[in-house]
């Protein structure tokens, strides 16, 4: 089926009952979708959704859009497809009950043929309700793409192409095609149906054509089996993609009936204990991160432009994999995860049949999970980005009997709709036997699971490979392909032992912990892989991997739970503008990915200030020698590095030299003072310089820079452009405790779509045009409502205005 946009004509305001709205004065809001309708409800300390959606407020919210519908589409089929509704959508045409669907992330069509008034203006509306059903911040409303298919009553079946590459030589490759046709008319459907197989440059490589005859009211799968000569595989380090363009043409020489192209990668999976997973032959280590859904400063909306940036920037700080946690990842994501040569561990939901939340889908689950695993594989089964379905994490009732046949179940759910991956589960041994822990929990005083984990330490490993776990999960483990542990690295030995054919990945592990886990993962063949939480950081969970300063007055300790006004996790390698914060660059040389080593300089103005953190945190540093404190004052300086030592110098003069790993693995650390000028680094082994980084005082006046990644946009709203704004020197040296409100305001056809930094702890609004930057940076995100040039101006109290222009075309 042939896919239009339908997002734009929107409204959406607050939904009430009938009784409700007697004598209500609310007018709903224009938006384009896709729009998230929680973003810009206020916050409070009181929300009752509290630290987990950083504190906004749930709500009803209804979507209306009017269109026209023409005489012509009395003999065609007409569909609107949502990628996803969060949460319990209900949808009505022209008033009446069209569709329920429960599930927040599983896209869902509706056939509107029944409902149609034609050649008049018709009606759809959309309600999404979200409310205590999260562990994080969902969002809420139409917060994916939505589409309208109008098609003749013979067509080709939404996602209804299927390609797999089951036969895979040096010389040439065999794709299979299946394509559902299916007939909505009253007569036998005869059709011819053809296959165009387009490689990585565009040529035609193979090609062939078949009749179908399909009776009324069913469906006809046709089959194509071609062979690809000197087959462009896919692979991460080279994420060459092929085309199936298939064509439905109606026999009697009619018009083309439908048609579709499907983008597929060309590769070869193996997975075994000896040597870990394969791709085309090659082992792969899985350099993974755990991210969320939402979009920092847009919200939970999935605009294509943000989510092809997030991959993008992900990649280049050196991670290769991505988990979707807890819900079933964007196609706009894994479209970009395939051109990046991203892998992924795309997951099914965060809870079955036990509840972590009030309201969350354990409701309706039982009666839901089918429809649930089978729109995650029509989604996933044409991209070659997809590795693995993980069917659940940290999933309450796992080690019980009736858990571990749920395990089953759901398993080969996954495995009768789509065998050419594998199935994994983020298992969490302690969260799974919580009801046996209950002693240990008391004795933690622990307020939620987060909290036991944190405060059980060096523990939670010990438990994690005991006896107990072992029996209680060897069953739900048994009907995996790959056994996903969260924060159980104590297990990766012990399984070797006790189960020599069990494959392991790392699916949830400790941010500061990853030179560890990378050297188990690089010692142990049978564990594939590593996945930080987290990657990107991320709306709710508030404050989860925040450091706090013990001294203030009134200070009391809240477990991992940050209080009001935290909005941010504070958990990521990149935060929620796309900047890497200095814990991506310790993972980058974890990895073994970068030689240079990198300054990281604990803040001067809190030297010597006790703190407190959580295995989330990472220390509060910035790479920066540009600080608002006397020369003289005391700072600590860390500089990670793989090297043996490492020499700091300050304008040439040596401040000391330091072994590597005195303090923490990959670090040197400097007790010095600050003095402007240019501090560098320089790491040595066996005497000899393996590399070095510098840090440069801002040395003029502090000024406002513009930079964008795209001055060149398409004008189409699922295109953005990324803003950044810096408080600098005239040669880029960002000035990091210089903070102060920065205004935008944006002129020609486009408009601001969201403004923010990665401060965690804020009440900004990411819908308003003034923000505090951030360590002197502040990202504001325009979105296109046409061709042509916007102007972005951005001003602040003392220092003179700056533009630039993005082109929209």
């Amino acid at each position: 089926m042939i896919r239009h946009p339908f997002t734009d004509g929107w409204t959406v305001g607050p939904k009430l009952g009938a009784f409700e709205a007697m004598g209500a004065n609310i007018e709903p809001q224009p938006v384009t979708l896709p729009h998230d309708a929680m973003r810009d409800l206020p916050r409070s300390a009181d929300s009752d959704q509290g630290v987990g959606a950083g504190y906004h407020r749930g709500g009803v919210f209804e979507y209306v859009k009017t269109f026209d519908v023409p005489d012509a589409w009395r003999e065609k089929t007409v569909l609107i497809e949502f990628e996803g509704v969060y949460r319990d959508a209900v949808v009505y045409v022209n008033g009446e009950f069209a569709a329920h669907q429960p599930n927040g992330y599983a896209a869902f069509a509706v056939t509107l043929d029944p409902f149609l008034v034609f050649g008049r203006t018709n009606r759809i509306s959309v309600e999404a309700r979200a409310h205590k059903d999260s562990r994080w911040y969902s969002g809420a409303g139409i917060y994916r793409p939505v589409h309208l298919v109008v098609a003749e009553p013979t067509h080709i079946a939404l996602d209804g192409t299927r390609v797999t590459t089951p036969d895979i030589d040096e010389d040439r490759a065999i794709v299979e095609i299946a394509t559902t046709v299916q007939n909505a008319g009253r007569h036998t459907s005869m059709s011819r149906i053809a296959w165009s197989i387009v490689g990585p440059d565009g040529a035609e490589v193979a090609a062939t054509s078949a009749p179908v005859t399909v009776l009324p009211g069913e469906t006809a799968i046709a089959r194509a089996r071609l062979s690809v000569p000197d087959a462009s595989l896919w692979h991460p380090d080279s994420p060459g993609l092929y085309s199936a363009r298939v064509t439905l043409d109606g026999t009697d020489g009619a018009a083309a009936g439908d048609e579709e192209t499907v983008r597929f990668g060309i590769r070869r999976l193996q997975l075994d204990p000896q040597r870990g997973l394969r791709i085309n032959g090659r082992t792969v280590k899985l350099r993974g991160a755990c991210v969320h859904h939402d979009n920092g400063p847009l919200g939970a909306a999935t605009i294509g432009a943000a989510e092809e940036r997030r991959v993008r920037l992900l990649k280049a700080a050196g991670f290769n994999a991505l988990r979707s946690a807890h819900n079933p990842m964007s196609r706009a994501m894994l479209e970009a995860c395939d051109r990046h040569g991203v892998l992924v561990m795309d997951e099914l939901t965060d809870v079955w049949t036990r509840s972590k939340t009030a309201f969350d889908s354990s409701v309706s689950f039982a009666e839901t999970w089918r429809d649930d695993v089978a729109a995650l594989v029509a989604k996933d089964v044409n991209h070659p980005s997809v590795i693995m379905y993980s069917i659940g994490n940290e999933i309450l009732e796992l080690a019980t009997p009736i858990g571990s046949s749920w395990s089953r179940r759901i398993a080969e759910a996954v495995r009768a709709l789509d065998d050419t991956r594998f199935v994994t589960n983020g298992i969490n041994g302690i969260i799974a036997n919580l009801d046996k822990m209950a002693e240990a929990r008391a004795e933690l005083e622990a307020a939620d699971p987060n909290t036991m984990m944190a405060d059980m330490g060096e523990q939670m490993g010990l438990m994690n490979a005991s006896a107990m776990v072992s029996e209680s999960t060897e069953e739900s483990a048994a009907v995996l392909d790959v056994v996903g542990f969260n924060y159980a690295e104590s297990r990766y030995a012990l399984d070797a032992e006790l189960f020599p054919h069990r494959v392991i990945v790392g699916s949830e592990t400790f941010p500061a912990k990853i030179e560890r886990m990378w050297r188990l993962v690089l010692e142990h063949p049978h564990v594939i892989g590593d996945f930080t939480w987290t990657g990107w950081d991320y709306l709710g969970e508030a404050g989860i991997g925040r450091v706090d300063y013990t001294d203030v007055e009134g200070y009391q300790p809240t477990g991992t739970a940050g209080p009001y006004p935290y909005l941010l996790a504070e958990s990521g390698d990149i935060d929620i503008t796309g900047h890497r914060r200095t814990v991506s660059y310790y993972r980058e040389i974890a990895f073994g990915l970068r030689t240079d080593p990198y300054l990281a300089v604990h803040r001067p103005q809190h030297h010597g200030r006790p703190t407190a953190t959580t295995p989330w945190s990472w220390d509060d540093s910035v790479a920066s020698w540009t600080w608002g404190v006397e020369p003289g004052a005391p700072v600590v300086v860390d500089v990670y590095s793989d090297a043996d030592e490492v020499e700091l110098l300050i304008d040439g003069e040596p401040v000391g030299t330091a072994t590597v790993g005195e303090i923490a693995p990959l670090i040197a650390r400097f007790k010095t003072v600050y003095r402007p000028g240019e501090l560098v680094a320089i790491a040595r082994s066996a005497g000899a310089e393996t590399g070095r980084t510098r840090l440069r005082t801002a040395d003029s006046a502090p000024r406002l820079t513009l930079s964008a990644e795209r001055t060149a946009i398409a004008a189409d709203p699922d295109d953005l452009a990324f803003v950044e704004i810096a408080i600098a020197d005239a040669s880029g040296s960002t000035f990091t405790d210089a903070d102060r409100p920065a205004t935008v305001s944006v002129t020609g056809p486009g408009v601001l779509a969201g403004f923010g930094t990665g401060r965690a702890r804020t009440e900004e609004p990411f819908d308003g045009d003034t923000v505090t930057t951030y360590d002197g940076r502040a990202l504001a995100i325009v979105r296109p409502t046409g061709a042509g040039a916007i102007t972005v101006t951005v001003t602040a109290d003392g220092l003179a205005p700056a533009s630039m222009t993005i082109t929209a075309g």
